[in-house]
């Protein structure tokens, strides 16, 4: 019989924790959540010097066939998380990265489990929590105060630089293009004229950066854990650069992240978001370079999605929400069009 996932796991656990007498693991859960990587929620337990113990636990795995395909690197995500610990910004503690890939099928690493709920804003129940959320006032500014941390990180000091770092003027706005263009190529499988002015258009006016900060890349309700109306920890660690901060403030700006909400990500309001995020951060929001970047996210969830349909496609990966985001490709396509006035 082969071994179970969770027994995989305990015998990793117990090679890391070697103190550990009678380690076991509860409420083990197979997360449904995330598109590029399993993920996988427990609690360990076990017995240390007579003492009992107990950890809540988060394992991040990559199959190898996720959505952005050789552009998500495990490693650079547990690298930052681990420089992000000792400053400001909310985020998990991870605990060990592992390459072997004989272990789980592919490398993963162990993160602690925050505790707290990541409501859906997509979903009905999930709109109506950050609504009522709002409402009590603390989360909007909590929100805000969050991205604010990250923004103010000292990058250079948290050794974040391994990332890459811009030149001055558009070459921010530039390295995007490229990257998620190169998922196009991986990707198309027929001529996209809409795309192809598209692309042509975010080089031709790639706006030049105010300051570099560490930008998340998707800064919104969904990638973010909330216990008593604060944020916890900031999750979803794939997309993260050295960039212009504004590449963030145009996500949580956007529309795509508030379907049949007022309130920017369901949670804030437009002008409290904006007055709060400068007065944390010194900046002043350029709204021509976030109308830009919001142009940029198009293209990049037509990248996804071209990617993400791909995969399926070509049979690897057989997961159906792949599948069904073949219909978001000219539904982004036409909010393009539509944004370059065509």
């Amino acid at each position: 019989m082969n071994q179970s996932t969770q027994d995989k796991i305990i015998a990793y656990l117990q090679t890391k924790l070697p103190q550990a007498q009678g380690l076991s693991l509860t409420q083990f859960t197979h997360s449904p959540g995330g598109w590029s990587h399993e993920i996988y929620i427990f609690y360990a337990h076990w017995k240390e010097e007579g003492r009992e113990v107990t950890r809540g636990m988060c394992l991040r795995k990559d199959p190898g066939v996720g959505l952005l395909r050789n552009l998500s690197d495990l490693k650079e995500q547990y690298r930052v998380i681990q420089a992000l610990e000792p400053t400001a910004a909310p985020t998990p503690k991870v605990y060990w990265y592992e390459e072997d890939t004989s272990l789980l099928g592919g490398p993963f690493f162990v993160m602690e489990k925050v505790e707290g709920e990541v409501p859906n804003p997509w979903s009905k129940a999930g709109k109506q929590y950050y609504a009522e959320a709002a409402k009590r006032g603390k989360l909007p500014g909590s929100f805000t105060e969050a991205l604010a941390a990250l923004h103010n990180i000292d990058w250079k000091a948290a050794r974040l630089d391994f990332l890459g770092v811009p030149e001055p003027g558009n070459d921010f706005a530039l390295r995007e293009i490229a990257k998620w263009e190169s998922l196009i190529q991986q990707s198309l499988r027929k001529p996209e004229p809409v795309l192809t002015e598209l692309l042509l258009w975010l080089k031709a006016n790639a706006p030049k950066t105010q300051r570099l900060a560490f930008v998340h890349g998707a800064y919104r309700t969904g990638n973010l854990i909330v216990k008593d109306d604060a944020i916890s920890a900031i999750i979803d660690w794939e997309l993260q650069v050295i960039g212009d901060p504004m590449y963030d403030v145009a996500y949580v700006l956007s529309d795509l992240n508030r379907e049949g909400s007022s309130l920017l990500s369901c949670v804030v309001e437009r002008e409290f978001f904006i007055d709060h995020y400068q007065k944390l951060t010194g900046l002043t929001i350029d709204f021509d370079t976030c109308r830009y970047y919001n142009i940029l996210y198009m293209m990049r969830s037509t990248a996804f999605w071209l990617s993400a349909s791909g995969l399926f496609a070509e049979g690897k990966n057989k997961d159906l929400r792949l599948a069904r985001t073949t219909y978001s490709v000219p539904v982004v396509l036409n909010m393009a069009a539509e944004a370059l006035g065509f």
